[in-house]
């Protein structure tokens, strides 16, 4: 069996990689690594799903592999995922399960674990888990009084809505937003967040079926919403995906506002109030250097790390800092989040439009994003990139080329025979250009 959690989880095409046998597996393995770290109670676990109509499936696979390994369950029903989160450690609960493939497509889905406090699963645990169902289960399974309950919690959303609210203090009045929720897991609570903060709201994409979750829509996909935010006159738009732990934003006029542009304005923001610790921000190596540049010129330190949430969550940790994300917009703010919450960070950045009564895309003048060209090389070995010799020159010819303006990053695909060739120049054609020119090299290296 090859390993079955990749960096958010275990994720596959429903019913196919992602079967409802393995869901139920995962689900039992889960609860019995957990009482054999604790038999002083039954372990509890809050259940939460966004909208895919295979998460019908799935959740019942979950449940019954939970209970029947003497867990109860909390079933909070659709959420997102940071809600999800909020809700295991605002419970008490040992383990959190959310069912969500986020910003991919509706065929896939994915199982989330969050350990008790609603963190990200440590590796070890993660071992554990997989450990169990490579042995077969083989662990008794408990009878009568014994087996797992299951309840309803009808009012998780309004817990997490609250928390959310709290998170800011501070009054939307008279902003207007258009926010575009995927069809997915935030289509009820994000307008309703939005609008409780004093926001006025105009929903798009926000009536799934459980088929049309990221559809031509959300994060991803942002040319509806630019549309929209345009012909009603908003302030801003909001684009969330579908489990809403991303966050992407859209000008008055249109223009598209990336992760790095947000993390770069709430580092501001919290620098001003005293609350930016060490006056660091963590992101990954895939970040914009505009987005370095415009940090160090308002004397705030750049980490950092490689690409996935789960490395900038455990820098943050490690270091007890308060912001963090990826160009995506998975942003975290360990102060009010386990994970990266979509919902928090879209309050944060209207909180500081109202705030400062300056506009997003005035805010946004923060960062001068460099053009930056990515080109996905297949090839024979992908560990070329760091490894062949004329790869090596090719990227040092450019690198010096470049000087201070620009930069190149070779990264191999963590799960394809590919190597992602990035590079950012002072222009498009020079980005363009040079990217060219160096998978080129690889592609001749390695052939696929």
């Amino acid at each position: 069996m090859g390993r079955l959690f990749g960096t958010d989880g275990v994720r596959g095409r429903a019913n196919a990689d992602l079967s409802p046998e393995l869901a139920l597996s995962v689900a039992v393995a889960a609860a019995q690594v957990l009482l054999e770290r604790d038999r002083s109670h039954a372990p509890v676990a809050v259940v939460g799903r966004d909208p895919r109509a295979s998460g019908e499936m799935l959740e019942g696979a979950v449940v019954a592999g939970l209970t029947s390994a003497g867990a109860n369950v909390v079933r909070v029903g659709v959420l997102p995922t940071p809600a999800v989160a909020y809700l295991t450690g605002a419970l008490g609960a040992d383990v959190g399960v959310m069912l969500s493939a986020s910003h991919n497509p509706m065929p896939d889905n994915g199982i989330k674990l969050f350990a008790a406090g609603g963190h990200k699963l440590p590796d070890d645990v993660e071992d554990s888990i997989e450990a169990h169902i490579a042995e077969g289960l083989t662990a008794p399974r408990p009878s009568g009084a014994r087996i797992g309950r299951v309840r309803d919690d009808a009012g998780g959303a309004d817990k997490y809505v609250e928390h959310l609210l709290s998170s800011t203090g501070q009054a939307l009045d008279g902003l207007k937003v258009v926010v575009d929720c995927a069809h997915g897991a935030a289509s009820r609570v994000a307008p309703l967040t939005y609008e409780r903060a004093g926001a006025m709201v105009v929903a798009i994409s926000a009536d799934p079926d459980g088929l049309n979750i990221n559809d031509d829509c959300g994060s991803n996909h942002l040319a509806k919403l630019q549309r929209a935010v345009v012909e009603h006159g908003a302030d801003l738009g909001i684009a969330h995906d579908g489990d809403a732990d991303r966050c992407m934003a859209v000008t008055a006029t249109g223009d598209d506002i990336d992760g790095d542009q947000i993390m770069a304005i709430l580092a501001l923001a919290m620098r001003d109030a005293g609350a930016l610790t060490e006056n660091t921000l963590v992101a990954t190596v895939m970040s914009n250097l505009g987005l370095k540049l415009a940090m160090a010129d308002a004397g705030i330190r750049l980490l950092e790390t490689k690409v996935g949430d789960r490395y900038v969550l455990e820098e943050l940790r490690a270091r007890k800092l308060a912001l963090g994300g990826e160009q995506s917009g998975h942003i975290v703010m360990p102060a009010y989040a386990t994970t990266g919450d979509g919902l928090l960070t879209a309050l944060h950045l209207m909180a500081r439009m109202a705030t400062t009564g300056r506009s997003l895309a005035d805010l946004a003048t923060a960062v001068r994003r460099l053009p930056q060209v990515l080109i996905n090389v297949q090839v024979g070995d992908r560990m070329v990139g760091s490894t062949a010799a004329p790869v090596l020159d090719a990227v040092k010819e450019v690198e010096a080329e470049l000087g201070g303006t620009g930069r190149v990053l070779l990264r191999p695909s963590g799960t394809e025979p590919l190597v992602r060739v990035m590079v950012e120049a002072g222009t498009h054609e020079t980005a363009q250009d040079a990217a060219e020119r160096i998978a080129a090299t690889v592609r001749t290296a390695s052939p696929a």
